[in-house]
């Protein structure tokens, strides 16, 4: 049986978890180890763990992957939910940067200046109801209609 991954980061959702989400439908099992100090994320940078000096890092296959996306292709491709062809993976890929991209903007809030977090909380919730949503709908549709 092989090990399961190990996926290192801080006790938090952020940038880990769309990996948890892609492992559950994928039905592999992981364990967390979570950094609860400076000094466990200084250990993976010394150690040579971290590539780029940073999480998340999911240990699988004998290797340290690191850079959520890939991460997730890697995943992805390993389990069969990449597509079946080059035309499906084009289309998971732009989804994911359109994900990618409405998670940016989110991200980024806590960093404005205090007088722009209306203006950007506003232009947020613009974009993702007028941009990102009808998307993201579509696509869900095309893919209930698969289903049946």
């Amino acid at each position: 049986m092989a090990e399961k991954p190990m996926l290192h980061y801080l006790n938090a959702r952020g940038r880990m978890e769309s990996t948890r989400w892609l492992l559950a439908p994928a039905g592999v099992e992981f364990e967390e180890i979570y950094l609860k100090s400076a000094e466990d994320l200084d250990k993976l940078r010394n150690d040579g763990s971290l590539m780029f000096q940073q999480v998340p890092m999911v240990e699988i296959d004998g290797m340290k992957l690191v850079q959520t996306r890939a991460i997730l292709n890697y995943i992805a491709s390993k389990y069969n939910l990449y597509g079946k062809d080059i035309k499906e993976r084009a289309l998971i890929d732009m989804y994911t940067e359109g994900i990618a991209d409405l998670g940016e903007m989110i991200l980024l809030l806590p960093f404005c200046q205090p007088e722009d977090t209306d203006a950007n909380t506003a232009l947020i919730k613009e974009k993702t109801k007028n941009r990102y949503f009808p998307a993201f709908e579509k696509v869900s549709e095309s893919v209930q209609c698969l289903g049946n």
